[in-house]
């Protein structure tokens, strides 16, 4: 964009899209607080003023609410949003306005709008990471949908990588190869249902146990999800049961979800393709998240990460694919240190949610793109199917490494009694 006089509407945009991130940091939480002008106000609150929705300078008015909310309420939230107006202005320069010979055209656009909204999404589930240790489903369930419909409907935002002379061409499932017509076929469809059905299952709320064996756990499982009629009458005046809402939502879900596929399958050509690797992105990052969570847990006894980081990684998948999710997963450890050191410096915490890390990483990697695929990644994926292979030796070893170490400390703590 030749014409710099945009950048600051571009930047006023970002601080309006930064209130409402911050209203949804507040409204979405699991205890939700009335902080944001854009919410009702406490009742204990003097009344609200129109000016209190002006992005950044309404948190200066604000102040006046510190008795119920603490002294240095309003920093994060006004910071939140000048960062949100820079971020949109600095991505627009980046992914476009640089390029002074480039054409705006609906391929660019829309990616740089789905990272937009991969960027907002990541900023609240980090930030009510931060302050609850949990990550809502009503981020990362939504957040995954749109990343899918996205595929669908407009391939070409997914994150570019060179095709044949030099021509750009999305990243697709089988990346940096070319396509496999196999894919094309009734096996890729079955794929794509089983990984919509995967993660159906996974986000379903559900009671899980083993502590009756294998076969009995599953019937628990289904019986918590179906939540069927009682067999036996109580003494109780109980309601009958029946499914969740969100159970029975998710159902529907799952239903439309496998006529989209089947319609885009039917249909051919790069939607599917697309489809089919956001996808694969959602069912490898959460599989991976998943893995690490159930494996660390087993070996340390204690919960290693929560679910939330599960269907946070499947969300990133959904936008970015699956070979950006493997990617993000061995940076975030890297985006750790730097949030860590920021959060002990600034509030004095040591507890860091996993998370955040993810976040982090993830807007790296698409900041980051061009240079790590095309002179790190690229070599790399050229090994194809063969990378889960080595992720499933990688999850193995980590799984001994813990179990050894657990291994030591109870030996340890052997000695000293």
């Amino acid at each position: 964009m030749s014409n710099w006089l945009a950048y600051p509407g571009l930047f006023l945009l970002g601080a309006l899209l930064g209130t409402q991130i911050n209203h949804a940091i507040y409204r979405w939480a699991w205890n939700s607080r009335r902080i944001s002008p854009w919410s009702l106000a406490d009742p204990q609150a003097p009344p609200r003023r129109l000016s209190d929705r002006i992005p950044i300078l309404g948190w200066w008015g604000l102040r006046r609410e510190v008795n119920l909310h603490g002294r240095s309420f309003w920093i994060r939230p006004m910071l939140l949003e000048i960062g949100s107006g820079v971020a949109l202005a600095s991505l627009y320069w980046w992914e476009i306005g640089r390029a002074e010979e480039l054409v705006m055209t609906t391929p660019i656009l829309s990616r740089y709008l789905s990272h937009i909204v991969l960027i907002s999404l990541l900023a609240i589930a980090s930030f009510i990471d931060f302050d609850e240790q949990t990550i809502p489903d009503l981020v990362t369930i939504p957040g995954t949908v749109v990343g899918l419909l996205l595929a669908a409907f407009v391939p070409l935002s997914l994150l570019p990588v060179g095709g044949l002379d030099g021509i750009e061409s999305p990243l697709l499932v089988t990346s940096p190869f070319e396509w496999d017509s196999k894919l094309n076929k009734s096996i890729g469809l079955f794929l794509g249902w089983g990984c919509l059905l995967a993660w159906c299952l996974a986000v379903l709320p559900k009671v899980c146990t083993l502590r009756k064996g294998y076969w009995q756990g599953i019937k628990i499982m289904l019986a918590s999800v179906v939540r069927p009629k009682r067999k036996t009458k109580s003494r109780l005046e109980l309601p009958p049961r029946a499914p969740y809402l969100i159970s029975r939502l998710i159902g529907v879900l799952a239903i439309l979800g496998m006529l989209l596929i089947a319609l885009v399958w039917s249909a051919g050509a790069l939607q599917w393709r697309a489809l089919l690797t956001a996808l694969l992105g959602m069912a490898f990052g959460g599989g991976v998240i998943w893995s690490v969570r159930v494996i660390g847990g087993y070996a340390m006894q204690q919960e290693a990460m929560g679910f939330g980081d599960v269907t946070l990684m499947a969300m990133i998948g959904a936008f970015l694919g699956w070979q950006s999710t493997l990617i993000v997963f061995f940076l975030a450890p890297f985006a750790a240190l730097l949030i860590g050191l920021i959060q002990l410096m600034t509030v004095r915490r040591t507890d860091i949610a996993f998370g955040p890390y993810l976040a982090l990483a993830s807007v790296l990697l698409v900041i980051a793109w061009e240079p790590v695929w095309e002179l790190r990644a690229r070599n790399f994926f050229q090994l194809g199917w063969f990378i889960p292979l080595l992720v499933g030796c990688c999850l193995l070893l980590m799984g001994l490494l813990l179990f050894a170490l657990q291994w030591f400390k109870q030996l340890f703590r052997a000695n000293d009694r």
